[in-house]
């Protein structure tokens, strides 16, 4: 760091990364200075051959984006830094990424081709890293290169990568939902492999994507649950909550019999001590006969019988009731909650109690849960009472709950203590608490009838208090007591009604009014001076208070018109004129109803029924008590609502599911005839396979090392310079250490081996079609997937397998030399192809792949002109007469007319109207860019002038040609004339400003993907030759540069002028004429549909785009697009596609 540390005292800037920068002189306002001069330093630090420097300005880059400064411009120079050798510059370098790759979408594609060759690296952490940074592109256009990077990481021999191959699930899911179908045959290979890494990450990318495919975890329930000791904490959580969904539906409920009893039992109890009550008719007796059968049914019944995979979850997790993780002992006891017999339910109100003593907000979550767990289950936590007794120093809403509890657990035996402890709450400074003590005594004189009396004798001693918000909340719950014997406690009313002086809230003194009124006949003396009282201060009293005047005065002139038939009628007139219109309708209803008149209706006969009706007594219930049907421990439950991506808690089947499909198939290796050579060699050598029946005991700890590769323990000196990945590189040298020298022994063998696996014979592919299908769709070029069912039974299967991604670099030139050898052996070709093999396999061992920045077009892309000149030429396109100028663009143009855009509307111009259309035709300044022709029409009454271009805001890259200036364009007359832009091959907008004498308009052009390429002259047989060569240099790129997809045409689209006609039209590209098949050797057979073929190349780097359609029946087809570069290809699949479905 000494380099370093010398760099930044040249710059005058501080080493210490976090640190703002400032000059030699603070007051020289070093901190207030633009960021010009820095982002140069960076610049130059980046550009720097040293990785000290490096890792020094990408550290202050992340620390300037952590700060909320703007790095974007340093893009580009970050972005070269992707090829580092230097793990830790290219962490950082993906972490800064990530955070612009959706802000910059395009500059982000530029750099993808380096992801793709990330995904490829030797070391474990980069193709991890790369996948993750790929995944975090928020850009439809890349879904199916991460579709391709995530089936590719998930067969990744590292469970790490796997692991990170299950994390971008989820994220490709999100933004393009319709890849659910593959996304889930991902998750089903997932799911079985046997790595505690993997299992948390493929659970929780199972519930984001297909939560209702409950099937897919049949096989993998017990595997799962035995696994789950050892998955990380949120692993755990996550596979808890899931198999509790899938318990709830595979097994029978283990309390069913149990609750029936009681219900039958309760029944006959509350029946038999009905028995001598005249109430009972025919339809009770009957009632109570079918309970009793149904009681004795059920004791009869065979005894309940728990299903093995039922109890196998239960025991697996009941040791995770002492996790540190507060998250998994509620996990857990959730699971307990809702699976386990009542009997063994039990065990988890310890370990809940432990949580108790965590912070606040652990506090919080664990008492909502046990406030709902101790409504069902009460005798669970009774012996833990003292541990819900309040401290001063509980915030108020773990004070409130544990109230709620304290007030669940309370019975018969308890409720002195209880009761003791509420006196001394009330007593709090915490007001909201206090009315919460108040409100827990009421219920708890509901619940238990002995003391009701003693805590209304209690609640009445409040009214006292010195506290109005204390003496209002004990109106309003001795309201609610004396509804339950009002004829027994009129002294109490009384005493309530001489408190309308003093309480002022208005809850308490409309509860005191309705009392009143209610009970008016127990206090027929007091009730007529209430009202009087009340009608004084009618209009300074609250809304709800001045209703209840008025039931009041309703009520007593109903029951006593001879006293209160006056102060009745002073109050109605008094509420007929009121602000309110609740309350003057209020009055008007009433005057109607009790004061009979010749147009009263019918009702005001039965107005006192209506008023003075017995009216049942209130029930005062938990707000918990219907949370349960909430799983526990979820967002939902904690908010009482379902919050989205909740999943609902099924019901128990009222029959058991068929356990069998739980059973695991006999692995393929058992079957085999070498099952005892097998064992031998698992006994000799107990590495990691790809084979899931080869996975022993020691699994965890052999997947950790089974990346051990020998370009990182021969590379350990850069490697052992990064402390974060210390505990994966120790694993991986050490992997590799012991098996150096039968690699060594094995080599060449495996070598061959591969050969034979790649080697790219047609009767090969035809053979292995059948059974390959699945590995084909991933495109692979290596055979450690596509080959390993069939090598399965040869002795170097687990070296060729576990050792692939050791020493790739000798491995790739050791296989080309010999793939270069097949070639000259099984056929004669000519050299060329073979050269642009070495030239593409130079350009692979660079750092970086600057395609995406050099615009100059590299020999492998573009067909070169003395190519089209060869004897070749005459055979290939026998019958058709070629001119000199065949090779002209201008002549492969398609005939038609050019879709135009509209540039500036004629109403936002003043009267001046702009178009614009892709001519299609070469730009002579430059060739590099693409023809605009643009065509200005002035509508106005005056002539517009000096018409020119101003202002050009064009991405890094883009460049412009602009259009000579136009001194004048009378009016009424039209006027065309050509500019040309380089768009750098992207799709990105070109802004500029289009000026007038008078005015500046703001516009910009952008170009379809298929304006971005000129058509090329190719015959059919250097389409092929140039195809099969595109895949074979970049197939190590996973084949991503060829893109298939099936279509069905329409029947205005089926003939071959129609389909032709279309794909021209949406791609600047020339038609391949077909070939003269008799020239051939060997002689090619027709092929058996229709083939369009079309050539063209992009204009600015000059990268190769084939596309050929292939027309079948009923109007089927299929689009095949090879281009090196991903993002176009993609881009024109979509833009054909809708061209021919249209």
């Amino acid at each position: 760091m000494s380099a370093s540390s010398a760099f930044n005292d040249e710059k005058g800037g501080s080493s210490n990364v976090g640190e703002p920068e400032y000059g030699h002189d603070p007051a020289s306002g070093g901190i207030f200075s633009s960021d010009y001069k820095r982002h140069d330093d960076l610049k130059e630090m980046l550009d720097s051959n040293k990785d000290s420097l490096k890792l020094e300005a990408m550290k202050r880059i992340v620390a300037m984006i952590a700060r909320g400064k703007n790095a974007s411009d340093l893009f580009p120079a970050v972005v070269k830094n992707v090829a580092c050798k230097n793990i830790e510059v290219k962490k950082l370098v993906y972490v800064y990424l990530v955070r612009y790759a959706e802000e910059q979408q395009d500059l982000a594609l530029l750099s993808i081709s380096t992801f793709q060759r990330g995904l490829k690296d030797p070391n474990q952490l980069i193709r991890a890293s790369a996948l993750r940074v790929l995944s975090s592109i928020r850009v439809t256009i890349i879904v199916p290169i991460m579709m391709l990077a995530i089936k590719e990481a998930a067969s990744d021999m590292s469970p790490y990568v796997r692991k990170t191959a299950a994390h971008a699930i989820p994220k490709l899911y999100s933004l393009d939902p319709e890849q659910k179908d593959c996304l889930i045959e991902v998750i089903e290979k997932l799911l079985a492999d046997k790595t505690t890494l993997v299992a948390g990450s493929v659970v929780m990318a199972f519930e984001e994507v297909c939560p209702e495919r409950i099937d897919l975890i049949h096989k993998n329930y017990r595997k799962l649950c035995n696994l789950l000791i050892d998955v990380e904490e949120w692993g755990q959580v996550v596979i808890i909550n899931m198999l509790t969904r899938y318990a709830r539906t595979q097994f029978l409920n283990p309390n069913m019999n149990e609750s029936l009893l009681e219900e039958g039992g309760g029944e006959k109890a509350f029946y038999g001590s009905d028995n001598d009550d005249d109430s009972d008719d025919e339809e009770d007796k009957e009632e109570k006969e079918k309970k009793k059968t149904e009681a004795t049914a059920i004791v009869k019944r065979k005894p309940y019988v728990m299903d093995p995979d039922h109890r196998l979850l239960l025991r697996n997790t009941k040791p995770l009731l002492q996790s540190r993780n507060a998250a998994v002992v509620m996990a857990v006891a959730q699971l307990y909650f809702h699976l386990a017999p009542k009997a063994e339910v039990g065990v988890i109100a310890k370990a809940l109690v432990r949580l108790m003593r965590s912070h606040s907000e652990v506090q919080y979550v664990v008492l909502q849960n046990v406030a709902t767990m101790s409504i069902k289950r009460r005798g669970m936590f009774e012996p833990y009472l003292k541990s819900f007794y309040i401290r001063s120093t509980d915030p108020t809403q773990i004070k409130v709950l544990k109230l709620e509890v304290l007030t669940n657990l309370a019975n018969e035996t308890n409720i002195s203590t209880i009761l003791r402890e509420f006196q001394t709450y009330i007593k709090s400074n915490d007001k909201d608490f206090v009315a919460a003590t108040i409100q827990a005594i009421g219920r708890c004189a509901t619940n238990i009838g002995e003391v009701r009396d003693t805590c209304l004798n209690g609640l009445v001693q409040l009214l006292s208090n010195r506290d109005e918000l204390v003496v209002a909340e004990s109106v309003v719950v001795i309201k609610k007591l004396l509804q339950m014997q009002p004829e027994q406690h009129s002294d109490i009313i009384k005493h309530m009604a001489k408190l309308t002086d003093n309480i002022q809230v208005p809850m308490a003194r409309a509860s005191i009014l309705w009392l009143i009124g209610e009970y008016c006949e127990h206090v027929p003396k007091i009730a007529p001076d209430v009202l009087r009282k009340m009608a004084k201060t009618f209009t300074n009293e609250e809304d709800i208070v001045k209703l209840q005047i008025i039931n009041l005065a309703a009520k007593l002139y109903l029951t006593n018109s001879k006293q209160t038939k006056l102060l009745t009628q002073y109050v109605l007139n008094l509420a007929k004129y009121d602000q309110n219109y609740d309350i003057r309708d209020r009055a008007r209803f009433i005057r109607q109803l009790i004061v009979p008149t010749d147009k009263s209706g019918a009702l005001s006969k039965y107005a006192k029924k209506l008023f003075l009706a017995l009216k049942p007594a209130p029930v005062l219930e938990s707000p918990f008590k219907d949370r349960d049907h909430f799983q526990l421990g979820s967002l939902s439950h904690l908010l009482n609502a379902k919050a989205g991506g909740y999943q609902v808690l099924p019901d128990w089947p009222e029959a058991a599911p068929d356990p069998s499909v739980r059973n695991v198939e006999v692995p393929e290796w058992t079957k085999c005839s070498s099952r005892e050579k097998r064992k031998e060699k698992k006994a000799d050598k107990p590495f990691y396979s790809d084979s899931e029946g080869e996975s022993g005991p020691t699994e965890s700890a052999d997947s950790a090392s089974d990346t051990a590769s020998g370009s990182e323990s021969g590379s350990g000196s850069e490697e052992s310079g990064s402390g974060s990945e210390s505990e994966e590189s120790n694993e991986e040298s050490e992997s590799a250490s012991e098996e150096d020298e039968e690699e060594e022994g094995k080599k060449k063998k495996k070598n061959v081996e591969k050969i034979k696996a790649r080697k790219p014979v047609p009767e090969s592919e035809s053979e292995q079609s059948s059974g390959e299908d699945e590995k084909k769709s991933e495109k692979k070029s290596k055979p450690r997937i596509g080959s390993t069912e069939s090598e399965s039974d040869e002795d170097g299967d687990s070296e060729s397998e576990s050792s692939e991604s050791e020493e790739e670099e000798s491995e790739e030139e050791s296989e080309e030399e010999t793939k270069k050898k097949k070639k000259t052996t099984a056929s004669k070709p000519s050299s060329k192809p073979p050269k642009k093999e070495n030239k593409k396999e130079k350009k692979e061992m660079s750092l970086l792949d600057f395609d995406d920045f050099d615009p100059a077009p590299s020999p492998s892309q573009v067909t070169p002109l003395n190519n089209f000149l060869s004897s070749s030429l005459v055979t290939d396109l026998e019958g058709l007469s070629l001119t000199d100028n065949v090779l002209s663009p201008t002549t492969i143009v398609p005939s038609g007319n050019l879709k135009t855009y509209e540039l500036l509307h004629r109403i936002t111009g003043e009267g001046l109207s702009v178009e614009y259309c892709f001519s299609r035709q070469p730009f002579s300044p430059d060739p590099h860019m693409v023809a605009v022709k643009i065509q200005f029409t002035n509508s106005a009454t005056s002539e517009a002038k000096s018409l020119h271009m101003e202002d050009t805001k064009l991405q890094s890259g883009m460049r412009i040609k602009e259009f000579p200036e136009i001194e004048v364009l009378p009016a009424g007359e039209t006027l065309s004339v050509v500019m040309g832009i380089d768009f750098c091959d992207s799709t990105q907008a070109a802004n500029f400003q289009l000026c007038t004498h008078t005015r500046k308009f703001f516009v910009s052009i952008q170009p379809p993907v298929g304006e971005l390429m000129m058509p090329i002259f190719m015959t059919e047989n250097e389409f092929k030759k140039e195809q099969e060569t595109l895949l074979q240099s970049l197939g190590q790129l996973m084949g991503m540069n060829e893109i298939t997809e099936k279509l069905i045409l329409e029947e205005k689209c089926q003939g071959e002028h129609a389909v032709v006609q279309r794909v021209t039209t949406a791609a600047n590209l020339s038609r391949v004429p077909c070939g003269s098949d008799k020239e051939c050797s060997p002689p090619v057979p027709p092929p058996p549909f229709p083939i369009h073929r079309f050539a063209g190349k992009t204009v600015t780097s000059g990268s190769l785009v084939l596309v050929s359609v292939v027309t079948k029946e009923d109007g089927a087809a299929q689009l095949t697009v090879n281009c090196e570069k991903m993002v176009i290809g993609t881009m024109l699949v979509k833009d054909i596609l809708q061209a021919l479905t249209q």
